[in-house]
């Protein structure tokens, strides 16, 4: 037998590498973002971070789809995540408004970054898989695209009123702190991962989507703020129920 004998190639489908085609997409999508906040051109910015959530949000499921997760794409995605939700919305509100505190905007924006980094540790070694664990039905702590959306919430208000005024920058670095803050808290937070529904109602589920995406595009801001809103009362409902639980465990 000859050991110098070259291995036999492989093939791929083009539709394997579709999610992670995706997942440099988002990148790309999150980097561009950057390039316009440094041209203070906030609102593409801020619409090009959520273009990347929109397609964090499909590459994995797509993968999962076509049979095609890979170890290299579990590594991609979660590097392409901190750069997105963590790296891009600290510096897009540094450079929107934050610049004018300096060095305590800047501190702002590195615990933020900081945080979803720490976020995002935790949740690839929670993710790891093994037979005795059972499936998560919710997430600790605030996701990274979520955290992403909520950081981002002042400046939609901004965009959909542009003559009211901003909030100051010392509010803004600490409301940034705070949303950090949510990231690497223990706080129980859904995982929309499991939700389901029956078959007979998908029709209504699909009418509820383009309703959603005509909202976005007649009304972007308007909506996101809407959605960041709503996202916060899920947690002080989870945050409530949470606390409901452990006492009725001390009572007991």
């Amino acid at each position: 037998m000859n050991e110098h004998a070259p291995k036999p190639r492989s093939e791929l489908q083009l539709a394997q590498l579709l999610p992670n085609l995706m997942t440099i997409s988002a990148v790309c999508s999150g980097l561009t973002g950057l390039r316009f906040a440094i041209n203070e051109q906030f609102e593409g910015a801020v619409a090009l971070i959520l273009l990347a959530a929109v397609l964090d949000g499909l590459d994995g499921r797509l993968a999962r789809l076509l049979r095609s997760e890979s170890e290299i794409g579990a590594e991609l995605d979660s590097l392409v995540d901190f750069v997105n939700f963590g790296v891009a919305p600290g510096l897009i509100i540094y450079l929107w408004g934050l610049h004018g505190l300096q060095s305590g905007g800047w501190i702002a924006t590195l615990i933020y970054a900081s945080c979803c980094l720490l976020r995002l540790a935790r949740f690839n070694i929670g993710n790891r898989p093994s037979p005795e664990k059972p499936v998560a039905t919710h997430f600790t702590g605030v996701p990274a695209p979520a955290g992403a959306m909520l950081a981002l919430l002042p400046a939609y208000v901004a965009f959909m009123e542009p003559t009211a005024p901003h909030l100051p920058p010392a509010v803004l670095a600490l409301y940034l702190v705070l949303i950090g803050g949510l990231m690497i808290s223990r706080i129980p937070t859904p995982s929309f991962k499991t939700v389901t529904f029956y078959a007979e109602n998908v029709r209504y589920v699909i009418v509820g989507f383009v309703g959603l995406v005509a909202a976005l595009l007649s009304f972007p801001w308007e909506t996101m703020v809407a959605i960041s809103l709503g996202y916060v009362l899920i947690l002080a409902i989870s945050l409530w129920q949470g606390r409901k639980s452990r006492r009725a465990i001390r009572k007991g």
